[in-house]
């Protein structure tokens, strides 16, 4: 038996919003046929956006959506995607399958996304390829109220009055796609290039410099000794990986047994690790907890799906990605003080995505589950949870078995989400309730006797929430018997 308990008494800070952040990169099929289809499309449409996906992710409450990168952005010439569609510039997209872009979705698409999605725009800028003229100038066209060349040009493109932009990241993966740069290069040229990203009237810009590739803390050294003044947030990518090589077979998204499994589940948690270690640097030159870690790119990352391009990074989702999402979510509640925003990779048809599709059918994936059933925490306070997990033991590694959250909304309902990691054996908790009494519970569930069950457009209901019926309350204490593999969440009225 586990015990835990939660004191209602003490909260933590506010869990924000925008920890379940999206992003929509041109990559594959996520722009287009994922999101745009253009509004001659037999495919029903909202202005050319596909309406199935438009209801399916505004379900969700998403609080900000990140475009258009990614590897994209820092070859991305803003300019090529305004003005009429038949006099777009058409290119190459060269990091993503080499085929063409024909810049029919745009600034002002993306920004019209946002509006139908009720999300804030987070943009990323060219620093890679691009001038700083030319980032000055996108800010400008974008948020400028007055008289300039700029604001000119978008009127003359049917927006009167200016965009609100809340984010802008200065560059993307700059130690790697974005101009395999040094740190103190790279640092040198947010200085530069941030200077120019202006506020304009009451818009104020929360500027996102490119943090370090995964475990590179010397990067995160410099960028707060050199420039952490000047930014608002520092980026954090890491993406999960069953077989942990970047340069070999990652492991397939379908075929997997135990190991995979355990593996996975192991180098997921090493999320934690990382997030404490940058917060560390971090709290080094700002104590204060002033610039945000922002984890812009997270995920499962596998081998593609046999018979697809291997640059459209299409991979199916399965019950293990449902775990990857819970425990990344679980841990970003832990750390948020410090933690400000992140997004999954990415939200349509590109590797961990909330939905696929394929010509006019549409599926929710497991992923997109865990975002519904935990976008009860949004903008919740986090509460203090006290337990000793057992471990799960695999050969011979362990790592805790289970992962777990509390948060207490506006209205004084308690949410605990709870991730069983262990593949084949259950956990019994008892809960105990301190500063708290309470009198209704309810819980969702998801799960699947098989590891690798996942949803296809024949069968798009295999991994589904259920009623939990396996919590009850006594005199106080909320007893609870989670399944292996699991993802739960419960609410205490």
């Amino acid at each position: 038996m586990v015990r835990m308990a939660i004191n209602a008494r003490e909260r933590k800070g506010t869990i924000s919003r925008y920890l379940y952040g999206q992003f929509a990169e041109h990559l594959g099929r996520c722009i287009y046929e994922g999101i745009w289809v253009g509004p001659d499309s037999p495919i029903p449409n909202t202005e050319g956006y596909r309406t199935d996906v438009l209801e399916a992710l505004k379900n969700l409450n998403i609080p900000v959506l990140r475009w258009p990168g990614g590897c994209f952005a820092d070859e991305y010439h803003w300019m090529d995607g305004i003005g009429p569609k038949s006099q777009r510039a058409r290119m190459i997209n060269n990091h993503w399958g080499g085929v063409e872009e024909n810049n029919h979705f745009g600034t002002h698409e993306f920004l019209r996304l946002c509006e139908l999605l009720e999300t804030e725009p987070y943009i990323s800028g060219n620093v890679g390829s691009g001038t700083v003229r030319e980032m000055q100038q996108w800010v400008e066209y974008m948020t400028f109220d007055g008289e300039s060349p700029m604001a000119g040009l978008r009127k003359e493109n049917g927006k009167e009055q200016p965009w609100k932009l809340p984010f802008f990241g200065v560059g993307n993966e700059n130690w790697g796609c974005g101009g395999n740069m040094r740190p103190e290069y790279y640092a040198d040229l947010y200085r530069r290039y941030s200077s120019y990203v202006r506020n304009y009237g009451d818009n104020q810009v929360y500027k996102i410099a490119c943090g370090p590739n995964t475990d590179d803390y010397h990067w995160t050294e410099v960028l707060m000794r050199e420039a952490h003044w000047l930014m608002n947030g520092l980026s954090l990518h890491y993406y999960t990986i069953p077989s942990g090589n970047w340069f070999a077979s990652k492991g397939s998204a379908t075929e997997f047994g135990v190991d995979e499994w355990f593996s996975t589940m192991k180098n997921t948690l090493f999320m934690e690790e990382l997030i404490v270690k940058h917060s560390k640097i971090m709290d080094k030159y700002d104590p204060e907890g002033k610039v945000g870690l922002i984890v812009d790119e997270w995920g499962g990352w596998y081998d593609v799906e046999p018979g697809t391009n291997p640059g459209f990074l299409y991979q199916q989702n399965t019950l293990r990605d449902a775990l990857i999402a819970g425990v990344n979510l679980n841990i970003f509640h832990r750390y948020s003080k410090r933690v400000k925003m992140a997004n999954i990779a990415q939200v349509v048809n590109v590797l961990q995505a909330m939905v696929l599709t394929e010509g006019d059918k549409m599926l929710l994936t497991p992923t997109y589950h865990v975002f519904d059933m935990y976008k009860v925490h949004q903008d919740a306070e986090l509460l203090d949870v006290e337990f000793e997990s057992p471990m799960y033991k695999h050969g011979s590694q362990l790592i805790p078995q289970l992962s777990v959250s509390a948060s207490i909304d506006k209205e004084g309902r308690i949410h605990l989400s709870v991730c069983n990691l262990h593949h084949a054996v259950s956990a019994s908790v008892s809960c105990h309730l301190e500063g708290a009494e309470g009198k209704e519970i309810s819980g969702t569930l998801l799960t699947h006797s098989s590891l690798n069950a996942h949803n296809t457009f024949h069968q798009p209901e295999v991994v589904k929430p259920a009623k939990f019926t396996g919590a009850k309350l006594e005199d106080g204490q909320v007893h609870m018997e989670l399944p292996p593999a699991s993802v739960v969440v419960l609410t205490l009225k």
